[in-house]
């Protein structure tokens, strides 16, 4: 604990809000090696880590901390990648506040940066050249087809490729990646990120099929035949909505559709919806109605964009907001003004066209939900209007109908709409498993690499006991 207490916590440089609001650049630096140093001396080593117990990987973070300051880099990377297959990714984007940094013994007195100790191990890594294609020791002879290249599939595929299994990943969009690529603004996971980890999984063997319209183009029956197993792993994409008078006005969108419009615009296509104006913030009063991290990627892309005010309308207070603490001060330095306890009743246009006017009700804080917050109460006569051009809406995601989307009625739903899964995640179809947002609800990426990876090994004692009984 003296040791300790002779270093501060240090994150990597932040560059000024003033100057990182002019581009989509990441806001941090890279650590400099004697300060990644120093923060790992900071560990503790406990008996009980609890760093690793919050991290959903169970990521063996006190011992590659160890090694980091001891100046074992590769040691240090290759123990933080036995557990967690993109740690350069969640070292950028996992909200550590809530996870490992959150249950971070000295956290009192400013937790270690484990997230940043992370994210620079990798980095090193990919400048080294230690992160290598993979090849398995032997094929196995099973193929095995994947749905969805995001966190989830891509941590499923890179499991089962290492197995020996040929591994064919299908997806509906044009790029590997789901949300990494288009739902994560370029400030918080650069693109190339992404890029370099696909063009490993494909020298490794992997195959990808890209614009995959599974249900149609490709019936589900027919994947099933390709393949020993399947895994369902599409996340969940649909907007969840607030029906409200005046929803139907122009200018109001969906948080997703406005992330995917300026990524895409960010990668050099062309959007429709961007280039007349639709879905660009530019010169509008912006405001980004929700409280988790996909409006604080909102609200940042649109003062990046150019809007001339963006503010952030949450129902509830700071203290009960679901998105990171780091992310919403982020936010407010870059001039993001938030009003608390406030929601929306009405959508309102003097032209009848297009929005102008937010008529907001002031709330309090009630008892609490079964998630454990406080629910809103709406305060009687504490209306009031705000101006707007632009009202994105980051309400949260609900899961698509698949089993009508795959044209695959035998597939059955929970209560909530997502896939419903024994506790070796199979569906209800023999050989058809599923994981990630599509079975827990929308969630964070760790999440999603935790459940792909366990999925994994859940297929892979499927084939092989499929196998045996054959034999």
């Amino acid at each position: 604990m003296q040791k300790y207490h002779k270093t501060e916590q240090k994150y990597p440089e932040l560059r000024p809000s003033r100057q990182r609001v002019k581009d989509f650049d990441e806001v941090y630096g890279e650590f400099r090696p004697e300060n990644a140093q120093t923060q790992s001396e900071r560990c503790l080593q406990c008996g009980v880590p609890f760093c690793q117990v919050h991290c959903p990987l169970h990521n063996n973070i006190p011992d590659w901390l160890r090694l980091t300051a001891e100046g074992r880099l590769r040691d240090a990377y290759e123990m933080a990648s036995r557990t967690n297959t993109f740690p350069e990714i969640c070292g950028r984007i996992c909200p550590q506040d809530r996870l490992c940094e959150g249950g971070c013994v000295v956290k009192d007195f400013g937790a270690i940066t484990i997230g940043s100790v992370e994210k620079y191990i990798t980095e090193t890594a990919w400048q080294e050249g230690w992160v290598e294609t993979f090849a398995p020791e032997r094929e196995n002879g099973y193929s095995v087809g994947i749905i969805g290249a995001g966190p989830a599939g891509l941590a499923a595929a890179e499991q089962l490729r290492r197995s020996g299994c040929e591994v064919h990943v299908y997806d509906r969009y044009d790029r590997v990646g789901g949300l990494l690529i288009y739902g994560i603004p370029n400030f918080k996971l650069e693109k190339e990120v992404v890029a370099r980890r696909e063009k490993q999984y494909r020298d490794s063997g992997i195959q990808f099929h890209l614009e995959a319209d599974i249900g149609n183009g490709l019936s589900f029956a027919e994947l099933r035949g390709r393949h020993d197993a399947v895994l369902i792993a599409t996340g969940v994409y649909k907007a969840r909505d607030a029906k409200l008078p005046g929803s139907d006005l122009g200018g109001i969108v969906e948080a997703l559709d406005y992330l995917i419009a300026s990524n895409k615009h960010g990668l050099g296509e062309k959007v429709e919806r961007f280039a007349n104006g639709e879905l660009n913030a530019k010169g509008k009063k912006v405001i980004v109605i929700g409280g988790g991290d996909t409006a604080m990627d909102c609200v940042r892309t649109a003062v990046r964009q150019g809007a001339t005010k963006v503010t952030c309308l949450y129902r509830r207070d700071r203290e009960n907001m679901p998105g990171s603490a780091k992310e919403v001060l982020r936010a407010e330095e870059e001039g993001v003004e938030f009003v608390w306890l406030s929601a929306p009743e009405e959508f309102r246009s003097q032209k009848g066209k297009r929005v102008d006017e937010i008529r907001v009700c002031k709330m309090r804080l009630g008892p609490a939900d079964a998630s454990g917050r406080r629910s809103p109460v709406p305060i009687e006569d504490g209306a009031f209007g705000m101006d707007a051009d632009l009202v994105i809406k980051a309400l949260g995601f609900e899961p698509e109908d698949l089993p009508v989307a795959f044209n695959e009625m035998q597939l059955q739903l929970s209560q909530w709409g997502t896939l419903k899964v024994n506790r070796q995640m199979m569906t209800s179809l023999d050989g058809v498993f599923a994981a990630g947002d599509i079975v827990r609800g929308a969630s964070l990426v760790v999440w999603a690499i935790a459940d792909g990876r366990e999925a994994a090994s859940e297929i892979m004692k499927y084939i092989e006991e499929k196998q045996r009984r054959a034999a």
